[in-house]
């Protein structure tokens, strides 16, 4: 790597350009006021240089780096000079930040010694990554060279600490490590010296209970745990001086049942016995950074074998498409997008490149020591060298890797958060832009695209060539009665549990029993895509079960030579459906149920696009057209709600919607379908029944509704709203009614208009305990009822609802007035030892009352969801601000009000601890209530669904997302006993 010497004066100009100019001049004049009171560089002080455009510029794009300068302006202090040794001596600084400066020193002094070199060479980091000083590679290797430097001097400290109590003796006091057997592996891109810029950091870490610092080796199964716990305390818990790292221990073997630190003889035993796929491509990368190096390096030389194998056969190469599942470098269907595009996971993204070189190394490197390289750029070169891979595949996925990772740090550094997704709002595209060196989102969108194409391109190729590796399919003879063996043979070694049923169903194919089959076209169709087809099946985990749900969508199929020519022509298309197949039954039942729904599924915005609320507006209008009678309109409502709450559960399960985004989207779809409802209800009751004088009627959302965080099934929480002249008056149609009971009646014909069951199905289930007296209370509620109940009577609990509420259709005036009487109603002057007090009392009742049935029941168990909503509702609450303060009317989320009111109630490390457990939730409930009609249970869930749960977690099995869901919940409970201390 070369060396970098360079000032940002001589390089920075044009490197990037400032989101707002006026921003720039304003952050300028910041700059020049602090070069007297903080003794910053004098070129500082004038606007017009190089260096302090180029800093004021980076401070629009980066609120992270601004908010650094504020509460640190020294970091500027040698701005002038060049970058990389002021970053080298931070990092030989954290490497002896163990070393006492006077006597011994507790664990607080090395963590603000090791949170000031982190701000440091953060800081510095950024800029000169930005100022094109240090390129992607010096940037990750700088940091990755960081974070070994901060885990080393932690350990060393704990060993310190650990003789200082008499638990071990050390062999050196200068070198506190040496002969300690303590192994310290760093996973991952820590590993590669690939660190992102706002990364968490995978390590592993192993003893030798018979190394001599050890004076009671029984006593070491519990002294090196409890150290480890110490470490990651002391890299990761955030003070006034921020954090080190995120660090992560749960790539150790079998990480929800052994200690955070095991011996090395159990670790290589549990390697060469039970070791998983996914493990032999994690220990790839896997470097000695802390502790024994020797003993690290000796580990991993014994441990060569279980990672690379040293035969090439059949058995390995399906082991490669295993790891192909487990890793989930996932192909994906439909167009690269660009907006909200993961750049670590998506279509065309690093994971993709590095499964790439990855799958290669474990083919070859059994046989070929020099591909054993764990960075994936060296990678890369090893497979040219060894003509594996020619030179123009290696470069451009070189140049594609450094790019995409140049775009990962920028959205990282925005706000110094392991994000690797591309914002889906224009303005923030355009930050990203930006601080990548272009003017426009068109031109980076252009250059982002190539290299994703290019990425997706030579990836596509891999697999091509892995498909010729597993030699023909083998016989598929589907005539006659009898089984052919050869076929029976061949469906079993495909993956089919039991052949012969499978022969069975698919002779039925063939002989034109089901519609879609009878016609002699359809049946040569079919026959033509039966070897690609049974091939996908066979590749899913469970393909019997996938098989036979495709089964029963053929059989209710009125015809089928369309589908089966669109699935010869989309090879993507057929990957989908059988993903749906193995993956979510309840996805299965909808298009066996309603085989018309495929025609949406051909749709090439599906997976691209967002569904917005004039996305779904526009194709609501569109469906509607024509119908006159008020039943069909119905129907009508029904099918197109149908249609898309399972095209929003496609893109959920194909990862190209997260769990926030299809909260959203289904409760846009909501809106929609009762607006035309209450519309339509509205017009049958004024053709009986006439209008009252100056009636006004609106629907209140509650609930997930009201939050737009409904999720697939989920009921519908509402309260109806109505005002007219005069309340005591009556309607002037044929059949007079008086305001309560027309309004009443409004009520009644919308709840049914919603949840009766039609030919189609039911619409929404509408639940509406949560208006003023629940269920001993009128249907429909005046809005002057509304607010004195709200106002005068109601509890806690009720108004911890209300801050969820926000009016969803109806008359736009008295929208706007119930807007007003909720923010009233939140602005209340509240006792917040008080309100604490009822939320926790409250939540105590619930966990005694309705107790989690399992770890999965994340809405109940202690630190889930509920725990986390309450934690909002009492900042919302006890913040006494109106929602003007987080957008009006609008519908904010459980994380919109974690963003607005948060900070004032909680640190920034629990705030984002909060959010971080909220996303992970968010995203598992979502995902499991589209794919599946009960409650999650991992034992007889899908195989599809673990491992889209896997993904979507970043997680190598369900054990290990088990022991992440355990671990954010202790977490958030910790929290919510912090806020709520009755809990």
């Amino acid at each position: 790597m070369q060396e970098i010497d360079g000032r940002l004066a001589d390089s920075a100009a044009g490197r990037i350009f400032a989101l707002d100019e006026a921003a720039a001049r304003e952050a300028a004049g910041e700059l020049a006021g602090a070069v007297e009171s903080h003794a910053l560089p004098a070129v500082l002080a004038d606007a017009e240089a190089s260096l302090t455009a180029f800093l004021a510029a980076a401070f629009t794009l980066s609120p992270f780096l601004h908010d650094t300068f504020r509460s640190r302006p020294d970091l500027l202090g040698g701005i002038d000079q060049p970058i990389l040794p002021q970053i080298e001596l931070e990092i030989e600084k954290a490497r002896t930040a163990w070393i006492a400066e006077g006597g011994s020193q507790g664990d607080g002094e090395i963590m603000m010694r090791l949170r000031q070199s982190k701000q440091r060479i953060a800081f510095l980091t950024a800029l000169a990554d930005l100022g094109g000083i240090f390129t992607a590679e010096v940037t990750t290797d700088l940091l990755s060279r960081f974070a070994a430097a901060a885990v080393a001097a932690t350990l060393d400290h704990l060993l310190v600490s650990a003789a200082g109590e008499g638990k071990i003796r050390l062999l050196s006091s200068e070198d506190p490590s040496e002969n300690s057997g303590v192994v310290v592996l760093g996973m991952g891109k820590l590993g590669a010296n690939e660190l992102n810029y706002s990364s968490d950091i995978d390590i592993v870490v192993f003893f030798e209970p018979e190394a001599g610092i050890i004076i009671d080796p029984d006593d070491a199964r519990e002294l090196f745990p409890r150290l480890m716990r110490r470490l990651v305390r002391i890299l990761q818990e955030r003070t006034g001086d921020g954090y080190v790292f995120r660090t992560d221990l749960r790539l150790r073997p079998d990480p929800g049942s052994t200690p955070l630190a095991i011996p090395v003889e159990a670790a290589l035993i549990y390697y060469e016995s039970r070791g998983q796929n996914w493990e032999r491509a994690a220990f790839i990368k896997a470097r000695p950074i802390a502790g024994d190096i020797a003993a690290g390096e000796a580990f991993l030389a014994e441990l060569a074998p279980f990672i690379f194998r040293k035969y090439l056969d059949y058995a390995a190469i399906a082991d490669i498409h295993s790891i192909k599942r487990q890793i989930h470098a996932h192909k994906g269907f439909g167009l690269v997008a660009v907006h909200g595009h993961n750049v670590k996971l998506g279509r065309g993204g690093i994971r993709e490149i590095e499964f790439f070189a990855q799958t290669q190394q474990l083919i070859a490197g059994g046989r070929m020591p020099q591909l054993r390289c764990r960075r994936t750029v060296d990678a890369l070169d090893a497979l040219c060298e060894a003509r594996w891979v020619d030179r123009q595949t290696a470069d451009e996925l070189k140049a594609a890797y450094w790019f995409l990772r140049n775009v990962e740090h920028r959205i990282q550094m925005v706000r110094d958060e392991q994000s690797h997704i591309l914002p889906e709002d224009d303005a923030e595209l355009l930050r990203i832009a930006r601080m990548s060196g272009f003017q426009t989102t068109d031109d980076f969108a252009k250059a982002l695209v190539a290299n994703l194409k290019t990425v997706e391109k030579r990836y596509a190729r891999l697999f091509e060539r892995e498909l010729t590796l597993s030699g023909e399919t083998g016989n598929l003879v589907f005539t006659g009665e009898d089984d052919d063996p050869g076929t029976l043979e061949t469906l079993s070694k495909l993956g089919f549990e039991r052949p012969a049923d499978i022969a069975r169903i698919i002779r039925t194919w063939h002989y034109g029993r089901y519609r879609a089959t009878q016609s002699t076209k359809a049946r040569q169709r079919l026959t033509e895509i039966m070897p690609d087809l049974l091939a996908a099946f066979g590749a899913s985990r469970r393909a019997d079960e996938a098989l036979l749900r495709f089964d029963r969508f053929l059989s209710g199929l009125p015809a089928g030579i369309q589908l089966f020519s669109l699935l010869k022509s989309n090879p993507n298309l057929l990957l989908l459906f059988v993903e749906i197949m193995s993956a979510a039954p309840r996805l299965a039942e909808i298009i066996a149920a309603r085989a018309h729904i495929v025609d949406g599924m051909l749709d090439p915005a599906l997976l691209t696009e967002i569904p917005t609320r004039d996305y779904l507006a526009g194709r609501l209008e569109a469906f509607m057209a024509g119908a006159e009678v008020y039943e069909e309109r119905l129907d009508r409502l029904r099918i197109f709600t149908a249609e898309q709450r399972f095209l929003i559960g496609i893109r959920l399960l194909t990862g190209a919607t997260g769990g926030f985004a299809a909260g959203r989207a289904l409760t846009v779809l909501a809106t929609l379908a009762i607006d035309e409802a209450l519309a339509g209800v509205l017009s049958e009751i004024e053709q009986s029944h006439g209008k009252l004088e100056g009636q006004r009627v609106a629907v209140l959302a509650m609930g997930k509704l009201g939050s737009a965080e409904l999720t697939a099934g989920s009921d519908v929480d509402v309260i109806v709203l109505y005002d007219c002249d005069d309340p005591l008056g009556s309607s002037d149609g044929p059949k007079s009614l008086d305001a309560p009971r027309y309004f009443g009646r409004v009520t009644q014909r919308l709840v049914a208009a919603l949840s009766a069951p039609t030919a189609e199905g039911v619409l929404y289930e509408v639940d509406m305990r949560l208006r003023p007296s629940g269920n001993a209370g009128p249907l429909a509620t005046r809005l002057a009822a509304f607010e004195k109940y709200q106002l005068n009577d109601a509890w806690t609990w009720e108004h911890m609802a209300l801050s969820r509420a926000h009016p969803l259709c109806g008359d736009a005036s008295l929208m706007k007035d119930a807007a007003a009487v909720i923010d009233a109603v939140l602005v209340k002057p509240r006792d917040r030892g008080t309100l604490a007090r009822d939320i926790a009392e409250m939540r105590a009742r619930i966990e005694r009352d309705k107790p989690a049935k399992s770890i999965w029941d994340l809405k109940l168990i202690a630190g889930g969801l509920v725990d986390i909503e309450f934690i909002a509702q009492f900042c919302h609450l006890g913040s006494e601000q109106p929602r003007e303060k987080a957008g009006g009317g609008e519908a904010m989320s459980t994380d919109d009000v974690l963003v607005r009111f948060g900070p004032e109630f909680m640190n920034a490390g629990d705030l984002e601890a909060c959010r971080k457990a909220l996303a992970l939730y968010t995203d598992i409930a979502q995902l499991t209530r589209a794919c599946l009609n009960t409650g999650f249970k991992p034992d007889t869930a899908p195989a599809g669904l673990l491992d889209r749960l896997c993904k979507l977690s970043d997680c190598p099995d369900i054990e290990a997302l088990e022991a992440l869901i355990t671990d954010t919940a202790d977490e958030v409970r910790s929290i919510f006993k912090k806020l709520l201390p009755l809990a």
